[in-house]
């Protein structure tokens, strides 16, 4: 079976990951919400997740203009030099739930 790009997979498959992430850590779904609504601009409670991670990010409501202060690595790529904007968004959002996953301040999270 070929492996999905994570352009094509559902964001019903790859949010619940993210959140189990962060609860391993002590931390909890609502933190991730508050994460993922800061950089998209989504109200969880009311965004389609059955649509692909590519097509969140295309149709997020309003990008936050502060995304571009999140710096640093994620599986060993440097998020600032990803030079595809949709992956820098979904790595963006990764740097931010591993931020929460290692019990940083929300604050200092959110820039």
């Amino acid at each position: 079976m070929p492996r999905k790009s994570i352009f094509e997979m559902k964001v019903s498959e790859v949010y619940p990951l993210l959140i189990q992430k962060a609860e391993r850590k002590g931390r909890t779904r609502a933190e991730v919400d508050q994460v993922t609504a800061w950089l998209t601009g989504y109200d969880l409670s009311d965004a389609d997740l059955d649509v692909t991670y590519a097509e969140f990010f295309e149709r997020a409501p309003k990008m936050n203009p502060r995304a571009a202060l999140i710096k640093g690595s994620v599986c060993g790529v440097k998020v600032e030099e990803i030079q595809d904007p949709l992956m820098q968004k979904i790595r963006w959002l990764d740097k931010l739930v591993d931020e929460l996953a290692k019990g940083r301040p929300m604050d200092r999270i959110l820039r």
